[in-house]
């Protein structure tokens, strides 16, 4: 298997504890700007030339908050990340409501998940990276010195009055870690229907023998999964998703990711414009 091929593999198989998103779409082939071409101009460039509201004196590099090419946490099913994940347990997600609303299984938040939040629940510095720019772990004379910016912060730490900052308790927010529509389907029956009926059959595909799965976004289907789409993630038990006992194979759950793709310019960073709630409809038929 050769390296794009690793990648997107284990991206998608998102299990334990993430950002197969974009990055890990654009590897296998699908037409995309280069990432940093893409987020130069958006909220997620935090460095010195970041035009968003917050941003780092310390560094001019865009990528180095994110990945890093050398000593990633290897916890993430995302492309070599540049921060610690918190265990899934560190969270309290939207089924602790018990609202019938969830007709499927839930499982410990995915690693997609985790690595968005490395951020943005808000208990650690946006600096706080594993290798900073420069010589050593602790990164050069210039990000050493670095100074963080902007009105959405303090010391690097997203304000919890932030709508950034969600937390550590989720129950407040679109549920992840949740079988994409009340379950139903699985490697061993990849386009059954979804439990819920209130949910779009998603699409599927096999890349390197993991099966993967998408809800298609355009107006007429063209079955191609792209960065536009709703993207799920494969979980299942083992090393797909330790802890997780209520399925034996592998099926799509629901992540941040799914919605966000942290790469693109659009608002808010969805995966499409939400104008007449296309992100909630591109998988809920109401």
């Amino acid at each position: 298997m050769g390296w794009k091929q690793w990648v997107a593999a284990k991206a998608w198989r998102d299990g334990v504890g993430t950002l197969a998103m974009a990055l890990a779409v654009a590897v296998v082939g699908v037409a995309s700007l280069p990432a940093q071409a893409q987020i130069t101009g958006t909220k997620h460039n935090l460095g010195s030339t970041g035009t968003g509201v917050n941003k780092f004196s310390g560094t001019a590099e865009i990528c180095v908050f994110c990945h890093t090419p050398h000593g990633a946490d290897n916890s993430a099913a995302v492309p070599l990340w540049n921060r610690r994940l918190a265990a899934a347990t560190t969270y309290t997600t939207y089924d602790s409501l018990g609202t019938s609303s969830l007709d499927g299984k839930t499982a410990p938040v995915g690693s997609v998940s985790i690595a968005c939040l490395s951020c943005h629940d808000g208990t650690q510095s946006m600096s706080a990276v594993i290798n900073a720019p420069g010589s050593g772990l602790a990164g050069d004379a210039t990000w050493v010195a670095g100074t963080w910016a902007g009105a959405n912060q303090t010391a690097g730490r997203l304000n919890a009055t932030a709508v950034t900052n969600l937390g550590q308790d989720l129950s407040n927010d679109h549920p992840i870690g949740i079988q994409y529509g009340g379950g139903g389907i699985s490697v061993t029956n990849p386009t059954a229907a979804t439990i819920d009926k209130d949910f779009k059959a998603p699409k599927n595909k096999a890349i390197n023998g993991t099966t993967v799965w998408w809800v298609d976004t355009e107006a007429t289907p063209n079955n191609t999964r792209e960065k536009t789409d709703m993207v799920l993630y494969t979980r299942g038990t083992g090393a797909l998703n330790p802890g997780y006992t209520g399925q034996t194979v592998a099926e799509p759950f629901v992540e941040c990711a799914s919605c966000h793709d942290p790469h693109t310019s659009n608002a808010t960073f969805l995966r499409i414009s939400n104008a007449g709630s296309a992100v909630c409809l591109a998988c809920h038929t109401k």
